[in-house]
């Protein structure tokens, strides 16, 4: 089991510094639009939506790495103050609600997903570039999250149990 979580980390670690890189082809972008809008007067029409995919791509996929750093945003006034069991008790219930959000999300997103890949469907602008390569990354970006909070989660349990937290 240890193995399989090491896995999950690895994994989420690789995906998250490789898709850190999309953040440069966003900045390429805007550049580039700004560049021609401005200085040669000629804007496009397909770097809005270019830069809305590519963020949206690195938003969904970076949930599990985020996950795995514990960057997510938490309400720590008085969490910190506590014992690590105190805290892995009160994160084994807060856990519930993780884990229903993040199957909601892959359930749906699935679903919508899986719909929009049988139509091929494209955004309605004069660009129309086809939305469903990003949209079948939502249920990927669900599935990071979960196996990573699954990790987290088995964590806690461990924590909760021996009153000790393990060294990162």
């Amino acid at each position: 089991m240890k193995m399989f979580f090491e896995v999950i980390d690895r994994m989420n670690e690789l995906i998250g510094k490789a898709i850190s890189f999309l953040i440069l082809v966003l900045v390429g972008v805007i550049v580039y639009e700004i560049f021609v809008r401005y200085i040669l007067n000629s804007p496009t029409i397909w770097a809005h939506e270019i830069s809305q995919m590519v963020y949206g791509a690195y938003v969904i996929l970076l949930g599990g790495y985020l996950q795995q750093r514990n960057g997510h945003v938490n309400v720590d006034i008085f969490y910190q103050r506590f014992k690590p069991r105190t805290r892995a008790i009160i994160n084994l219930f807060t856990w519930l609600l993780f884990f229903a959000f993040c199957g909601v999300i892959l359930v749906k997103g699935g679903e919508m997903a899986w719909d929009s890949f049988l139509y091929r469907e494209t955004d309605s602008t004069v660009f129309a570039p086809p939305i469903y390569p990003l949209k079948m990354l939502i249920p990927l970006g669900a599935l990071l999250l979960l196996l990573q909070g699954l990790v987290k989660y088995i964590g806690d349990i461990k924590v909760a149990i021996t009153g000790k937290e393990d060294a990162p």
